[in-house]
């Protein structure tokens, strides 16, 4: 690789511009971003994203659920393309970097490796995949699931959010049901850059952290069927109180996920209470709960503990307690090979790094079940995100981007 490669470096000013720019689609007053997936915001941000990558010289494609590929050629089009990318929702309150990070560094890549002339051996595909967050449709990272076979287009274009709109009708109404099946942009790799979402990098000084593995999840519906009945007239004792019952499972979980840590955690993030009133003993609550662990023995023990113990609870407080299972992602493991070109990248242009464990789901721990795949972590500040006050340095994100640049060509080779 020439000297002029080797030293290549993105336009870090017109990355911040990009990631400033998309923030106003969805900006909510405490500086974050709303902007579910397959919302009206969405079609903004998608709207721009296609023809910023149209404007790149990409060739722009949709699929059948919505996500869009921007394909660079390379000089040997029988290569597969190195992916890259992540996603442009986010959280009901969620900030400018999670996911839109990885999707407008890819950008970036395309835009500096334009600028420098530099054409590569095989063809780079930059995506953005939809639905990562699944904070409106579960389950969360359902695009890249569906592309590796892990649920069918029709299962997912079914999905409903909690208004009862289906995935299909959500895409159909921002116009961006692709005519492109599932799965038609066949991919040699993916790398994807990303946010830490974690304190770990920040506290130790760390630059770049080079993902290595990422937590398994299981997600569970839970439905708790009580007894409404009057708040004043019922005695302690004969109460079925749903809302007790929830309560002493959250405790349960918390228990359960400490016992097994350090790597393990539980949460029950949503619960609904219905037909709420102010004096009647709540009788039907409908909640969830994320598990998560990078260890697979330790998922199945939190799936047992957590079983007995609501049962338990249950029995015991006299009513029924309904628990799915919805989803479970094993642990990934990322490519050894790709790992270490990330590593040999952040080396490369002097940035300190560290083996990275990632907390979070993301769609390059889906894709790496049917094809080699790696992360690039950069620090947010205090570890903060899903939430409206992430924030990560310019020079951080330059530096990711800059690392996932190296690793894109030193993957895909540059044409002589």
């Amino acid at each position: 690789m020439s000297r002029a490669v080797t030293n290549l470096q993105i336009d870090s000013a017109r990355l911040w511009g990009s990631i400033h720019e998309t923030a106003q689609f969805g900006a909510t007053a405490k500086g974050g971003v709303r902007r579910l997936t397959l919302s009206a915001e969405d079609k903004q941000v998608r709207d721009w994203f296609r023809k910023a990558c149209e404007e790149a010289g990409l060739e722009v494609y949709t699929d059948a659920l919505g996500s869009q590929f921007g394909l660079r050629k390379g000089r040997d089009m029988s290569k597969l393309p190195v992916g890259i990318g992540s996603h442009l929702d986010t959280q009901p309150t969620g900030g400018k970097y999670d996911g839109i990070l990885g999707t407008l560094g890819a950008l970036e890549v395309i835009r500096t490796l334009n600028d420098a002339g530099i054409e590569t051996d095989a063809p780079i595909c930059v995506v953005n995949w939809t639905n990562e967050e699944g904070s409106r449709f579960a389950p969360a990272m359902m695009a890249s699931a569906a592309y590796v076979g892990d649920f069918t287009t029709d299962d997912i274009l079914s999905r409903k959010d909690a208004e009862g709109t289906t995935v299909g009708q959500a895409l159909d109404s921002i116009g961006y049901r692709g005519d492109k099946p599932v799965g038609f942009q066949k991919l040699g790799c993916f790398v994807e850059l990303h946010i830490e979402q974690g304190p770990i990098l920040e506290a130790e000084g760390k630059t770049i952290g080079v993902v290595d593995s990422g937590q398994g999840v299981l997600w569970y519906d839970g439905k708790i069927s009580g007894f409404e009945s009057h708040a004043g007239s019922t005695p302690m004792p004969l109460r079925r109180d749903a809302l007790a019952t929830l309560s002493e499972i959250v405790l349960a979980m918390e228990a359960i996920a400490k016992k097994h840590g350090p790597n393990a955690v539980g949460t029950i993030g949503e619960a609904v209470i219905a037909n709420p009133s102010r004096n009647v003993i709540p009788g039907e609550i409908a909640f969830t709960m994320d598990c998560r662990s990078a260890d697979g023995a330790i998922m199945d023990a939190l799936d047992r503990d957590l079983r007995a113990a609501i049962a338990e609870i249950a029995a015991r407080r006299k009513v029924e307690v309904k628990i799915d299972l919805v989803w479970r992602k094993p642990p990934t493991h990322f490519d050894p090979k790709l790992i270490s070109a990330v590593e040999s990248a952040a080396k490369t242009l002097g940035y300190t790094s560290r083996r990275i464990t990632s907390g979070a789901g993301h769609d390059a721990c889906n894709l790496n079940t049917v094809m080699p795949a790696a992360m690039v972590f950069v620090p947010c500040k205090d570890g903060i995100s899903h939430n409206e006050l992430e924030d990560a340095t310019q020079g951080d994100c330059a530096a990711g981007t800059n690392v996932l640049m190296h690793t894109v060509l030193a993957i895909a080779g540059v044409a002589s």
